[in-house]
């Protein structure tokens, strides 16, 4: 049985003059990988383009292209991320091919042209990511930097991290990205004449 209040009764658990008072949601902070953020950023210097930390889940750190490979050496040297889990490119150019969504009987949709480069930021089409591990602390990171527009080159890391040698093939026969310093960039899917770069977004 529910029981009505009498017409225009306030409720006493409010007042028709009182505000939210309901508190602000505080701010997560995350100790241990905003010192460790902070020591990144100390070891490597004017390097770092930007960095985020996810409070109880992630590390994000942008570096300077040019700096590439020397701060993934330096991460793995001076900060112990000795566990190489992955390397790929990524291409934030939005499909001008849509995401096969489209419904074939309406009119076609106007095609988002805006780069969008996810955490960090980025200032080119393609990026490189990179994810460590630090294997006694089980600390994660990933890194990242822009692959200049012009040429679609960086640096191998293959000399650091063995196991990136054939991640750095996979992301030059995908992406058509070039590593300076990688001994042997043959494709391992496609035939050797295949033209065009299968994981690009515009990409037929």
């Amino acid at each position: 049985m529910h029981l009505r209040k009498p017409k225009g009764e306030v409720s006493p658990l409010s007042s028709p003059t009182e505000t939210s008072t309901t508190p602000a949601v505080e701010a997560k902070v995350d100790a241990t990988r905003d010192a460790m953020v902070a020591a990144i950023r100390t070891t490597l210097g004017a390097a770092v383009v930007d960095t985020l930390v996810k409070p109880g889940d992630d590390i994000w750190v942008r570096v300077t292209t040019e700096s590439w490979r020397a701060n993934i050496q330096a991460l793995k040297d001076v900060h112990a991320f000795d566990y190489f889990c992955f390397l790929s490119a990524i291409d934030w150019m939005p499909s001008p091919y849509g995401r096969g969504e489209d419904d074939p009987s309406e009119p076609a949709p106007v095609r988002d042209t805006v780069i969008r480069p996810g955490y960090t930021g980025g200032d080119t089409r393609m990026q490189m990511l990179v994810r460590l591990v630090n294997s006694v602390t089980h600390l994660g990171i990933n890194i990242k930097a822009d692959v200049p527009n012009d040429t679609f080159t960086i640096d191998s890391i293959c000399t650091v991290f063995a196991g990136a040698n054939w991640h750095e093939r996979e992301a030059h026969e995908m992406f058509g990205i070039g590593f300076t310093g990688h001994p042997d960039l043959r494709n391992m899917y496609l035939p050797s004449d295949f033209e065009g770069y299968p994981m690009r977004k515009d990409f037929p």
